[in-house]
């Protein structure tokens, strides 16, 4: 195998008897001729290659073989069919406090563990303090670990595999079970040691695929679907598992994928750069791009949105526009059936996918939902405080449903509708923007496909 690829799995395979009755795995092992099982597949023909450095998520619903293939890759199974190659010493958060002795103390399972992860005695003693530094838990580090909590059992897991210099980390859904510190402490340790190792990571959060990981794979019924981009794979999953939740047959996919930041339209807009202080330091530009009825989206159709835009306080419709400014986020929809309770939302992400802000108009109307009559048209628009941004690209998702925020339908939900790029900053990094001082409208009534051409020719 080249020294660039640290895993190499061609066609692999792991199937597992499975026996209706106690007394068929006795027959079984009596009479071995004989077949008294049935052969369950969890995981078939998947073939990978991971290149050394790389960090790449895997994604999928429960149960459908992203831990088995986790367990061979870290040599605790093996498989039934295929090879599998691994080039470098593994370190595998795969179950919380696996190997772990729950009679032992938290100090003998350190050593333990380190031992089994390949350490040896001098070089566990050198970097104990650390390990228990890292792990942070305390007078428990005497105590039988069967009176820790699920919490601690992964701070001293994750503090052991951190030591171990190992080549390919496997995290396997530990981090969903610490502490918000204890959380940050790990993020920080995997983003320093994407610089130099390789990172096999296993979450049901899409934003933290798409955030850490360089390539995505999808694992579904125990077959590898689609391998690729993080953004397209995570937005592929979120859609086929919202298609299999929705038992309604006219639940659609469409739009073309964008592939580039469009140009922006060459019309009058309002230009807000002449209002700018060339000296401050606060000075924010950001261009903004017209709305993209081909993005991405999905949903039933029943309701579809017809334009999305950013005006100004005087109604004027934004190309550019400052970080601090007052603005009006406005989105025109029309209905083809009756909602009884229209939702609108909106979410900002930044180009890893993570969410910023956003909100949506069911607190507004939650005691007297806004019902739209079929074949109307309505708009719903937030009016808020542009946040200062770093400089980079960033995309609006819109979404028109009906119902409330635990239970809707989701009627038309459109990915990277409006992109829109800032080109100057006083932040050095992104700052998460928590909530955002928003007042709320719905207008039934309103045309918005005429009111959509008006602002063109108006602007």
């Amino acid at each position: 195998m080249s020294s660039d690829i640290s895993i190499e799995l061609k066609n692999l395979g792991k199937a597992y008897q499975i026996y209706r009755r106690p007394q068929d795995r006795l027959k079984q092992m009596i009479w071995r001729r004989g077949r008294y099982f049935q052969e369950y597949w969890a995981l078939n023909d998947v073939s990978l290659t991971i290149k050394r450095g790389e960090t790449v998520g895997i994604i999928g619903r429960n149960g459908s073989g992203k831990s088995t293939l986790l367990q061979m890759i870290a040599g605790t199974l093996d498989p039934t069919t295929g090879t599998k190659v691994v080039n470098g010493r593994v370190a595998a958060l795969l179950e919380l406090g696996a190997g772990f002795n729950p009679e032992f103390t938290g100090r003998e399972n350190l050593h333990l563990a380190a031992a089994i992860l390949g350490l040896t005695k001098a070089e566990i003693d050198e970097r104990f303090q650390a390990i228990v530094d890292f792990a942070a838990i305390g007078d428990f580090l005497d105590q039988p670990v069967k009176l820790y909590s699920s919490g601690m059992y992964a701070r001293l897991a994750f503090a052991v595999a951190a030591h171990v210099d190992a080549d390919i980390l496997i995290v396997d859904e530990i981090l969903a079970v610490g502490d918000v510190a204890f959380t940050q402490k790990c993020m920080r340790f995997i983003r320093e040691f994407k610089e130099k190792g390789t990172l096999l990571l296993v979450s049901h959060d899409a934003a933290a695929i798409m955030n850490l990981c360089d390539r995505a794979a999808w694992i579904d019924r125990g077959s590898l679907r689609e391998v690729g981009v993080p953004k397209e794979v995570c937005h592929n999953y979120i859609v086929a598992m919202d298609q299999e939740n929705d038992d309604s047959s006219s639940f659609q996919i469409g739009g073309n994928r964008r592939r580039e930041i469009p140009k922006p339209v060459d019309r009058p807009v309002r230009d807000v750069r002449a209002d700018l202080l060339e000296s401050s330091v606060h000075r924010n530009e950001i261009e903004l791009f017209e709305f993209d009825p081909d993005a991405p989206w999905f949903g039933q159709r029943g309701a579809q949105i017809v334009d999305v835009r950013l005006e100004a306080a005087d109604g004027q419709r934004l190309a550019l526009l400052t970080g601090g400014e007052e603005v009006v986020f406005v989105v025109d929809c029309h209905t083809e059936v009756e909602l009884d309770s229209a939702l609108v939302g909106f979410q900002v992400k930044d180009r890893l996918g993570q969410i910023l802000f956003g909100d949506n108009t069911y607190l507004t109307y939650r005691l007297a939902p806004a019902a739209i009559p079929a074949g109307s048209s309505f708009r719903a628009s937030f009016h808020f405080q542009m946040p200062y941004l770093a400089t980079g690209d960033y995309a609006i998702v819109v979404a028109v449903c009906n119902g409330t925020q635990a239970d809707f339908v989701k009627h038309q939900w459109i990915d990277e509708a409006v992109i829109f790029k800032v080109h100057s900053s006083h932040v050095r990094g992104l700052v998460g923007v928590a909530m955002l001082d928003i007042k709320i409208a719905v207008e039934p009534g309103i045309d918005s496909r005429a009111s959509a051409s008006e602002a063109v020719s108006s602007a």
